[in-house]
């Protein structure tokens, strides 16, 4: 060792899946998550079923929650989130419509970042039951930044109707419906 100390950062991620095998998308990109590098899952939310938001002529979502370790910076991880959805089978075609995986960067640090390639917090992560909801789960006083609100206090501003409890989690790493 050369005597450096590596920065551990927490970030909060929310990964989705509406396409095929929903749970089984879902298993892959937190495996991939963890095969990465530099990153360590310390927490997983329950899954739940979610109506879709935006463009509604699709099928129901599967939804949860991630709190994770890593050595990345935000970009790096919004890299690997992009990767991993690539080699999911992830395609862009309509605004908001079917896919197989989806993995947002919700919050990283508390840090705000207002770039081109990303918006942390996440722009519409505080309209969106099927985010707050899960990351409640799993850290319902985490103060989001700009804010100076909790998860929790957000989430009783909105609506919570059409997120229903599909599998449960006690949200630790090693635990839960992904046999990790």
């Amino acid at each position: 060792m050369n005597g450096r100390t590596l920065r551990k950062n927490t970030a909060y991620l929310s990964l989705g899946s509406n396409m095929d095998d929903r749970l089984d998308y879902l298993r892959r990109a937190l495996a991939k998550l963890r095969d990465a590098g530099k990153i360590r899952l310390t927490k997983i939310s329950s899954v739940y079923e979610t109506d879709p938001v935006g463009y509604t002529e699709q099928g129901k979502f599967l939804n949860l929650a991630v709190k994770l370790e890593t050595e990345w910076s935000p970009f790096d991880l919004l890299d690997i989130c992009q990767r991993i959805e690539q080699q999911l089978g992830r395609k862009r075609i309509i605004r908001w419509g079917p896919r197989t995986v989806d993995v947002d960067i919700l919050l990283y640090n508390r840090e705000q970042i207002d770039s081109e390639r990303l918006t942390i917090p996440h722009p519409r992560m505080l309209e969106r039951a099927f985010v707050l909801v899960p990351l409640a789960e799993i850290d319902p006083d985490l103060v989001i930044p700009g804010t100076g609100k909790t998860v929790k206090t957000h989430l009783q501003s909105i609506s919570d109707e059409g997120v229903i409890l599909w599998k449960k989690n006690i949200g630790e790493e090693g635990s839960g419906p992904f046999g990790n």
